[in-house]
């Protein structure tokens, strides 16, 4: 029983001193010692206090009805139940908890406001709720009647999906028969009418488990698919949506709770599979448009693989494996150029590639990899046909897939016996489309170097006959790429050219001049900055490009195109131009070692220095590099990979190198595209974009930067940048960044707390490098104003107040800015910390004393305000204190001085504390007899 007592006693101290999750551990570990019904309902109820204070409102609920369930006339845990319930959107329940406390204590204002304010919110609630219902009819009457102007029909059509999007709109338009309706509109056939159907039925299945199953068994999975595979971007887009929303819904994915339904969905299994295996039948059939294939491959990405690793059930890429490998690998093969194909769009085939790799990422064992290998190696060899040479190109079609996807499994193909021999011998046909095939699969096939080496000694001069002789641009450019890729193997070490001095240059020449001629297709032209990826691992070939404005221009707009195949191929000349990859440090003592035993020594290009790297940068900012970007960032998520955000984030961390170029980058956007990039990606890719976030944070104004909502979001990946696994600019630059948001407005600064940044912030104040301290100071002067920091401060047993006085005392006139504006916003704020400053410190009262007599009029201004508020404190003792020493005589010579512009805020400040002093009878005005 001692401990069960001594638990509770810890459990309210922790809460009084507002450690929260402290006093749940004492409360939770009590609960489970306690037997005694009536002390276990005290705890319960205690514990209610707590959640309410974490915003676990259902938890809190719960815990209150617990204690009530023992004494139903428990006010306290009445009302707090009344609370959660309230913040729950349980108005009627939270009504009743109330009305019982004002019963039971009728006098008690608190009870009384709470029950009035309810009750209007009840009726406001249900007048709503009747407004909305007419609402709801009144639309759809409009929707259906053909004779009402389109223009109003297309109103009434935004305003349902408006509606739908809140809880109690998507209720109405449920219980007034709405799902029957909305697939009457979608049955017209009209674009606009599926659209605002797919799009209502999208709100109203988001975070509603019970909806989401009564709209697929009312609508069908089959009829859902049916409309996603119209050839129509934006209605397959919209569908895609809605499948999203529905399977967030089922697999609880979306947190949000919306009452009791929750308990009345069982089992929603049988329903995910049936989306999957509809999705897969997608995936393979001739009835499906390439739109409708693209959203149900990009479905299949987004939902089949673990979003992390540490979860265990891997079930659903082995069910897809299972039933639909063999589909993706036949949407892989398949060759535009020859009849009867499947509809594609350009993006189809790269977007299936990563499907492969991300399920064959998500394998746990060998004997998994194995089993996909081999189904991949059994439908190949099932496509080698001597006698149908359709046949044979769909099967080295298919292995170029891989090669993009798996590389691994590619690779592992291309090395079957006959394959490389198939792929030379296509290379020799006669007809253009199976050397198309052939030239690009030995592309993708060179991506290694071992690889490379085999071609280079056997295909270069294959690559070189087709170059010379085809007539067709297409087999022309292609053939150069692979060449390309060829004469660049050996990465951007300059004593490993695979081609004679002056070649690459032709090549990238070549390259360049395909780029810019817009009468050869999009698709072909993409092949020309495949070139240029592979070529600008040359410094010549890098300047030579950012040198030739109209090529750069080119490239940025066939990366604005549809095509988004050409993202990779676009970053990676991007990465190259601008040196931003990882460069591996070169020791001088380790180069001379290597040279004396005649090893290789890399040896970086002369123009691959500083200054050249600036001006390319300078260059492809005015060519518009930053607005291409902004658009890369928008593509499809299964086109822009992991691999390719991490490339985007390392462009655009070169490009914010220089402050003066930052203000180019956030006029054209690029401040919002940080934003996703820094959110998701591989972990360098994160940092890169967090990093440049920064930068960009620390000099601009957020309003412009991050327009509307965007700035909170920017709050989080400067937080992360405060890791101490960072390297020393990254924690400085995010100090930087988070000072200018913390000085922006109240509820940034809000979020900055919640983002619990504090912690690292003061310890970064302790921090033995100057720049980065003095940052910390900053960013924590500007955020004293917040209440949850000024309670840090008052809390005893920490030594952050002591640690902010002893700041005022450095030499660094920054420092001592910040250190003393935050202490003389605290000691405004909180009147019991001017006491507590003098505690903590024995030479806090020598620190004020120079802050007082500094010759720079910031830091003496803000000693003079700290010196009037302790006057202002209410503690005598301490302004006689301050009185009996030397300070009345530094405020006197202060105060007595000429009005002076320079200074007139330090002098009017000190005449402020002398006047102070008077009011407080601790000195008499002086004055002389007539």
């Amino acid at each position: 029983m001692g401990d069960l007592i001594q638990l509770k006693d810890e459990g309210n101290k922790h809460f009084q001193a507002g450690e929260i999750d402290q006093a749940i551990e004492c409360y939770t570990s009590a609960i489970k010692l306690c037997k005694d019904k009536k002390v276990l309902a005290v705890i319960h109820r205690n514990r209610a206090a707590c959640y309410l204070k974490k915003e676990n409102y259902a938890s809190a609920a719960a815990d209150a009805s617990k204690a009530i369930d023992v004494d139903a006339a428990d006010i306290k845990a009445l009302y707090r139940r009344c609370q959660a319930l309230e913040k729950l959107g349980k108005l009627d329940m939270a009504f009743k908890d109330v009305q019982r406390c004002a019963t039971i204590e009728p006098k008690n204002k608190t009870f009384l406001e709470t029950l009035r304010r309810l009750g209007a919110e009840i009726q406001a609630k249900l007048k709503t709720t009747f407004s909305t219902d007419s609402r709801v009819q009144n639309m759809f009457d409009i929707l259906m009647d053909d004779e009402v102007e389109k223009d109003k029909r297309e109103k009434a059509a935004n305003n349902l999906i408006v509606l739908a999007r809140e809880d109690a709109g998507a209720e109405r338009i449920f219980q007034n028969n709405g799902v029957p309706f909305l697939m009457n509109m979608m049955e017209t056939g009209k674009p606009e009418m599926i659209l605002a159907g797919v799009r209502t039925l999208s709100g109203m299945c988001t975070g509603h488990k019970a909806r989401a199953m009564a709209i697929i068994h009312t609508v069908c999975i089959d009829k859902m698919c049916s409309i996603m595979a119209v050839d129509n971007e934006e209605i397959a887009l919209a569908t895609c949506n809605l499948f999203q929303c529905i399977n967030d819904s089922l697999t609880g994915s979306d947190k949000r709770i919306y009452g009791k339904e929750e308990a009345l969905i069982l089992d929603t299994s049988k329903d995910l599979k049936a989306i999957l295996l509809s999705l897969l039948e997608m995936v393979s059939s001739k009835k499906v448009s390439g739109h409708g294939r693209d959203q149900a491959l990009n479905l299949l990405t987004k939902n089949v693989p673990r979003k992390d690793k540490k979860e265990q059930d891997h079930t659903k890429t082995l069910f897809t494996v299972d039933h639909g490998l063999r589909k993706i690998l036949k949407v892989c093969g398949q060759v535009p150029d020859l009849p009867d194909q499947l509809p594609m769009t350009d993006n189809t085939q790269l977007i299936a590639s990563v499907l492969l790799s991300k399920l064959y990422d998500d394998f746990k064992c060998d004997p998994e990899r194995d089993n996909f290998r081999d189904i991949c190696d059994e439908y190949i060899k099932s496509k080698f046909d001597p006698k149908d040479m359709d046949k044979n190109i769909h099967a080295i079609n298919t292995i170029s897939g891989l090669l993009q996807g798996p590389f691994e499994v590619g690779n592992a193909m291309v090395g079957r016996q006959g394959v490389m021999e198939m792929m030379v011998a296509l290379c020799g046909s006669e007809r253009e489309v199976d050397q198309l095939v052939a030239v690009e699969a030995l592309i993708h096939a060179a991506s290694k170097m071992s690889r490379a080496s085999f071609i280079i000694t056997n295909g270069v001069s294959l690559l070189k006959e087709m170059y010379k002789k085809t007539k067709n641009e297409k087999i022309k450019i292609r053939s150069l790429v692979g060449l390309c890729k060829l004469g660049s193997a050996g990465g951007d070490d300059y004593s490993m050219r695979q081609f004679a001095e002056g070649s690459t240059e032709k090549l990238a020449k070549q390259c360049r001049k395909w780029l810019c001629n817009p009468q050869i297709d999009t698709r072909t032209r993409k092949w020309a900055i495949e070139g240029l990826a592979y070529l600008t691992n040359d410094a010549d070939v890098k300047d030579d490009f950012v040198e030739d404005e109209p090529a750069m221009k080119a490239m940025f707009e066939l990366a604005k195109s549809q095509d988004k195949t050409i993202l990779y191929a676009v970053a990676c000349t991007l990465v190259n131009c601008t040196n931003s990859y990882d460069k591996k440090d070169i020791i001088p003592e380790l180069v001379q070692l290597a040279k004396f035993s005649k090893q290789h020594v890399p040896e970086p290009h002369p123009k691959d220095k500083k200054d050249f790297i600036d001006k390319r940068v300078k260059r492809m900012l005015k060519a518009g590099i930053t607005s291409a970007l902004t658009v890369m960032v928008k593509a499809d998520n299964s086109i822009l990979t992991d691999q390719t955000k991490e490339m985007l984030a390392r462009v655009f961390l070169a490009l914010s190198l220089d402050a003066k170029d930052r203000g180019i980058i956030v006029a054209q956007g690029g401040g919002k595209a940080l934003i996703p990039l820094a959110l998701e990606g591989t972990k360098d890719g994160k940092v890169k974009a967090c990093h440049a976030l920064a930068k960009i944070a620390s000099i601009s104004n957020p309003e412009i930067a991050f327009p509307g909502e965007r700035v909170y979001e920017v709050v989080r990946p400067l937080v992360t940048l405060l890791n101490t696994e960072r390297d020393g600019m990254e924690n400085f630059e995010a100090l930087k960044g988070l000072t200018n948001l913390a000085g922006f407005s109240d509820k940034l600064r809000i979020k900055i707390v919640k983002e619990k940044a504090l912690p690292e912030i003061e310890n970064y104040m302790f921090e033995q490098h100057d720049q980065i301290r003095q940052a910390a100071t900053e960013c924590m002067c500007n955020l004293v104003t917040c209440k949850e920091v000024q309670e840090r401060y008052m809390q005893d047993g920490n030594d952050k107040l002591k640690l902010l006085v002893l700041l005022c005392g450095e030499e660094d006139d920054t420092l001592q800015i910040a250190a003393a504006g935050a202490l003389a916003m605290l000691t405004a704020a909180q009147k019991t910390l001017c006491t507590k400053m003098t505690l903590v410190s024995t030479q806090w009262l020598e620190i004020l004393q120079r802050l007082c007599l500094h010759d720079n009029p910031n830091i003496q201004h803000r000693g003079l305000v700290i010196v009037y508020n302790m006057l202002d404190s209410d503690d005598s003792e301490l302004a006689k204190k301050l009185i009996e020493c030397e300070m009345l005589e530094i405020l006197t010579v202060i105060g007595k001085a000429e009005d002076n512009p320079k200074r007139q805020q330090v002098i009017d400040v000190a005449r402020t504390c002398l006047i102070k002093a008077m009011d407080l009878g601790l000195i008499k005005r002086f004055s002389t007899e007539s």
